[in-house]
Parts: C-alpha cells; structure tokens; sequence
C-alpha cells in the first residue's frame, strides 16, 4: 500500500513537480558566484561543465538543522542513502551515493581533504553541528570533476564554510526532541570592521539518549574564523572542530531480536562474578578532533587569479570496552595460578587508541578569458597516525604491568597530486572540456592485522566532455572520467589488496524554465578490482571490502523542481540501476563456487524522494519529505538471507518566523516529525559466513541496523 502511495506521489511529481523550500537550481542553471566561493571554483562544477551534480544551500539546510548530521539533511538528494547508528541522526551517520559508501565518497572542506587518511572515511560525529556552518555544499555523482584527496567512486562532495558577513549579527539557536535530544548553538559575526576585516564563530552542545539502548551522544563543537578582504584580496583563517562521546552501538542485532527487542545493545554486556547480566558504563567511543585552516585568494589581474590554502589537523582519542574471558597471550601476560588453579583469561577493560596528525597545503591558479576558463591546481598532504591499545583493569593480572601498551603500531600516508583542467566555448551552443590529473600516494603502515605495508601508487587521471545548449531552455551533455583508487588501511586485514580503477561514462539533459526545471542523466560506471563490501565487519565495526575483479553500475536518475502555482511546489527525484558484480565466485567450504553475475553489496535498484512544500506567506512554510530506498543484499551472494527490505519513510517539516523591529530582529520556529508513518525499517546490517560452530557447515550470520519510528524535533532560533 505504501509503496503504491509512493508511485502515485512521484509520477504526479514527474508530471507536474519542484522544490520546496525553494531550493538552488544550479544543477540546472548555474549560481551567482559569491566572493567566499572563490575557495571552492577549482573543484565546483556549473551547468557548463559536463557532470552530473546537486547544491544545497544554508538556506535549504536551515529549515531541518535542528541537530542532525549532515548526511541526514543530505538524505533526499538523488541517489543518495543515509543510515545512523543510534537510530535518529545523531551521533554515528553514514551516507552512500550509487550504492558507494563513505569511503569511497571524496569530501572536501574549503576544497581541502576531509576523509580520513587511512580508512578513508568521514566521521561527521567528529565535527558536530557543522551544518551550521556551512555555507553550501555539491554533491558531484560519479567521477565528478579532479578534485583533491583519495578518488570519487560514487561521489565527491564539497563544502564551503560560511561566508564573511557585512553587518554585525548574533544568533541563538535551541531545539529539542525525541531520546532526549538537546542542541544549543551560539553564533555571532562582528560585521565587517573598517570596510576589511570580520570575525565570526559558533559554540555548539548536542547531547542525545539515542533510539538505540544506551546509544547516547555527549557532543561539543566550535567553528571560530577571521577574514580580511579588499578589492583584490581575500584571505581567511579559520579554526573549528569537535569532541565526541558516543556509546557503542555497532553490534547490530540478529532477526530474532529485531522482532522482539528492536532497541536492543548488547555493547558493554558482561556477566558478573554473581551470575549477573551487567552493561559496562562507558562503553564509549572518546574523540577529539580540531582543525586549523589559512585561505588566500588573491586577483593577480582581470584574467588571472589563484588560491593556496594550508591546513592542519590534529585527531585524538579512543574507544572502551570491556572484554570477557579474554586470552592473556592478547595483551601479554604470563598464566598466573590463584589457589592451585591456573590462569590464563580474564576480564578486562581496554581502550583502543588513534593519535593522529594530518596537513599540507593545496592549491589552485585560475585564468579566464573571452572562451576560455582554464584551472591549474594540485594539492601536497601528509598524514602520520599512531594506533595503541591500553588496557586500564584486568581482574586477574600476571606479574607483568597490564598498563603498558599490549600493541603499537604506526602508519604514515603521504598524498601529491596535480591537475589541469579547462572550459572552451566553441560558440554560442557548443563547449568542450577536458581534465589531467597525476596522483601519487605512498603509503606505510605496521600492524597484528596489516602486517608490514609499504606501498606506492601512481594514477593518471583523464577526464573529458561536450556540454550542447541548444537553446536557453535545454542543455546537453556527455563525459567520459577515469578514477583510480588505493586501498585503506582495513582493505590489508589478511590480504594483500590492489588498487581499483574506475571508467564513468554520463549522459545527461538538463531543462530550465521560469516554472519547471528538470535534470536527468545516464551514467554506467565500469570498475576493474572494484573493493566491494563483503557485509563482513572487523573487530571495532568497520566494513570489510574485497577486490572483485570485474563490475558495473548501470542508471539512470531524474530530479526536477516545479513550482505550482505561487504556493506550492513540489521536488521529486527517481533513481533506478542495475549493479552488477561479473562471474562472482566465492569461496565456501574450501570449494570455489561461481555465482555468475549477483548483485553488488549494499546497492539498491530504486531510490526515489520528493518534497511537497507549501508556502502561505514569506513568514510560514510546510514541506513534506518522501524516501523510497528499495530491497538491498548485505552481500555479494544473492541470498534471501542477506536481504534487506524495501522502506518508505516520511517526514514532516515546519517553519514559521516572527519579525521584529526591536533589537531582535526575528524568532525563527521550526518543527520536524520523521518517519511520521511508523515505519518500521533497517537501513544498515552485516553478513558473514560462520562454520566454526559447525565444521564442514557453513551459514550465514546476520546482523541488522534498525532506524527509529516517529520521532520529532522542535527548535527556536533568535536572530538579533
């Protein structure tokens, strides 16, 4: 019933449908460039660049930022999933993009690299509330255009940070919700001073009790700036981050528990010397990230201009847990014997340690004129990361201190790549682009699981295309992109991985008119050792990956804006694809099987979403938020058991602003229901095989990640 719901909300979306909220239609009909944009120009792309791409603006963002992730208030952009660990958007979110999950999505902040040097994912847990600081973002599906840090093999995604401000403001913002949700922010510009200089920040508190048992967040941020402009100049210094406490809530649950205890953690359990079943308190997750940034643009002349940016980050933290029964030999220790009985288990309470450091600069020179837009760029980074472990109690000890490291490895990945890429219009219709990019990385690393690596990687990266506007309404475009990926640091857990390469073949048609806009585009995207998810985690809950020789994924999507009338407006967008892995074998029982071609992990056929909103005056807006994400497998198998069901979500959005004429200048109050249908759904699980039960007999064991039914968040925010 409700999926039939949904067909019948979209096609009337594809037949009459546009946004609400009225969002940005670069993707259609290109931006205004503001001046702070100059950081992002190298690495954005407008609709005179063949790539397939999406913006959200502050102004789009504002109406849901109420304390969730960015990936969530990402969520109904075209093919684009999210999940959370907690079950309600704070605290640990994910994103995939064409079936591509976050670490092989690019993520740029300023146009610097944001992904993590070694596992080459975003943790956004670690830069809490940054949405409210941002400035916009895009979304570039597929290859994209050269940008810097690790290769797009679904996506890349830009943000841009906000922007200086001419007059003096002051903001406070609060909003409140479901798990015991609480966000407070404070914001603040001094305006700019003397026509040149102004100073901004943001303060920032989350704290949740999350859907999931004991999934909490204790969550702090800050966003502090500095800019200094004149004509031709504009330089930024920006310093921002976070601190994260999140309970442990990678575990999953089995089907079983799914349909009896959906909430159920089973991170911290343990049994106590009665008999008990106890949870360990601070099963936490304790991280401390803090990033510092220095932008200069200058304008060398009427055709010329470049930026350079250096950057630093510092990363530092740990999770705790406790482990029972664990082997001495784990950690070290000598077999003790306690009234004539030996010893050689106990429990213990560990901490697993990342300490890390991670900079360079990047870099870009621009020169415009008459036909030709051309970008010279290239990016120089290092990153250094220590991995530790500790253990802080052991309720049998031997001789030998339990406080000393029982492991310490280390790591060091460095990252250089440059670019050239250039815009000529051939005449009024015609324009044709090309993109050069050399990357190398080289990459060492110590490690129980790694082993010794010491690798190095060399790419070429070609990329180029035709944009035809055949008239002010309608444009063409075709492109063909080379990517080449290296592998992370948990691809080398007991093998020995390759690099993976990418072909991204798009097509698309782009229609704008006053009323309607329409995007739409073809894409088929062939990997060569693509390292897909296996469903499989390791011991701290990261997914496993494998090379898989050949694959491909083959789609098509359509997102449109259409306004109905001066009240309504609607923004529908529909993604269906096949994802393929080609003569997938696998090896069960100690015999390789085929499986011929089966379904690439984690990659639904059809995702759909659409935005309904209504405006009865400037001051008040309603929207109404759909997501369809359908049946995915949670392996490379095909198995009925590996499947996850199909899900249709709704939200309900609410805004509505009071001006005032006094020293405040307005109350903004915003209210947001998600999931106002109940639904209840899985967004995330695992899958392994296990036979060590039963050798000789092998199964598959799942795991499931269950999202939070109806839940609310209301907000106020002071503007003054």
């Amino acid at each position: 019933m409700k999926l039939s719901i949904f067909t019948i909300s979209a096609f009337f979306a594809l037949t009459m449908g546009v946004s609400a909220q009225e969002q940005e239609t670069d993707s259609l009909e290109g931006q205004k460039v503001v001046l702070d944009e100059v950081f992002v120009s190298a690495i954005r792309v407008t609709k005179e660049s063949p790539v397939t791409f999406s913006n959200l603006t502050k102004e789009d963002i504002k109406p849901r930022n109420l304390g969730q992730d960015i990936p969530v208030l990402m969520n109904f952009l075209p093919s684009v999933v999210t999940t959370t660990d907690a079950g309600a958007g704070v605290g640990y979110t994910g994103i995939r993009v064409r079936g591509s999950d976050a670490t092989r999505i690019n993520v740029t902040i300023n146009g610097i690299p944001y992904n993590d040097g070694e596992s080459q994912g975003t943790f956004w847990v670690n830069m809490p509330d940054f949405a409210s600081s941002t400035e916009s973002l895009q979304l570039q599906r597929g290859v994209g255009t050269s940008t810097n840090g690790a290769g797009a093999f679904g996506a890349s995604l830009n943000l841009l940070t906000d922007g200086f401000s001419q007059d003096a403001f002051g903001q406070i913002s609060t909003s409140i919700g479901s798990y015991g949700t609480l966000r407070n922010n404070l914001k603040f510009s001094t305006g700019l001073i003397n026509d040149h200089i102004e100073i901004s920040g943001r303060l920032s508190k989350i704290n949740s009790d999350g859907y999931i048992d004991r999934a909490r967040s204790d969550l702090d941020s800050y966003f502090l700036q500095a800019a200094y402009k004149d004509d031709n100049t504009l330089i930024k210094a920006l310093i921002f981050g976070g601190h994260e406490i999140t309970y442990q809530a990678w575990n999953g649950i089995d089907a079983q528990t799914l349909q009896d205890d959906r909430t159920f953690n089973s991170a911290g359990i343990y049994t106590d010397l009665e008999g008990n079943t106890q949870f360990y308190n601070n099963e936490v997750d304790n991280y401390k990230q803090d990033h510092a940034q220095l932008l200069w643009n200058e304008k060398i002349s009427d055709f010329w201009s470049m930026n350079i940016a250096l950057h630093y980050t510092r990363g530092r933290g740990y999770f705790e847990q406790y482990k029972e029964a664990d082997d001495f030999s784990t950690y070290g220790f000598e077999p003790i014997n306690v009234d004539g009985v030996d010893i050689n288990t106990t429990d213990v309470i560990r901490r697993r340690w990342l300490d890390n450091d991670f900079y360079g600069t990047v870099f870009s020179a621009n020169y415009k004129k008459d036909k030709l837009d051309l970008i010279f760029g290239g990016g120089f980074n290092k990153y250094e990361g220590d991995h530790f472990g500790e253990v802080i109690w052991a309720r049998y000890a031997s001789n030998s201190s339990y406080q000393d490291r029982y492991y310490d490895d280390s790591s060091t990945k460095t990252d250089f790549n440059v670019y050239t890429k250039a815009n000529y219009q051939l005449n009024d219709q015609w324009s044709l682009y090309g993109d050069i990019q050399y990357r190398t990385v080289g990459y060492q690393a110590n490690g129980e699981d790694t082993g010794l690596v010491d690798d190095t990687f060399n790419f070429f990266n070609p990329k180029a295309g035709i944009t035809f506007d055949l008239n002010a309404n309608n444009n063409f475009y075709l492109s063909y992109a080379v990517a080449n990926r290296e592998p992370n640091r948990n691809d080398y857990e007991g093998s020995n991985p390759k690099p993976e390469k990418l072909n991204d073949y798009e097509l698309g048609w782009r229609y704008v008119s006053a009323d309607v806009q329409v995007n739409t585009n073809l894409y088929y995207m062939g990997y060569k050792d693509q390292l897909v998810l296996t469903g499989e985690l390791n011991d701290v809950g990261a997914s496993l990956r494998e090379n898989v020789g050949d694959s491909y994924r083959f789609g098509f999507e359509v997102d449109a804006n259409i306004k109905l009338g001066e009240k309504f407006s609607l923004r529908p967008n529909v993604s269906i694809s096949d994802n393929k892995n080609v003569d997938f074998f696998i090896d069960r029982d100690d015999d390789l099987q085929s499986l011929g071609n089966t379904n690439i992990a984690f990659s639904p056929s059809v995702i759909a979403g659409n935005i309904l909103g209504y405006m009865p005056s400037e001051s008040f807006s309603l929207s109404l938020y759909s997501k369809y994400v359908g049946e995915q497998y949670l392996s490379n198998t095909d198995t009925d058991a590996s499947k996850l069901d199909a899900y249709f979500t709704t939200d309900f959005n609410i805004t509505y602003e009071i001006k005032m004429n006094t020293v405040l200048k307005s109350i903004v109050f915003s209210g947001l229901v998600n999931n106002i249908l109940n639904e209840k759904y899985v967004s995330n699980g695992y899958t392994y095989l296990d036979s060590w039960s039963t050798p000789g007999n092998t199964f598959e064991v799942q795991g499931y990640y269950p999202q939070a039914g109806t839940n609310f968040l209301l907000g106020a925010t002071v503007n003054f």
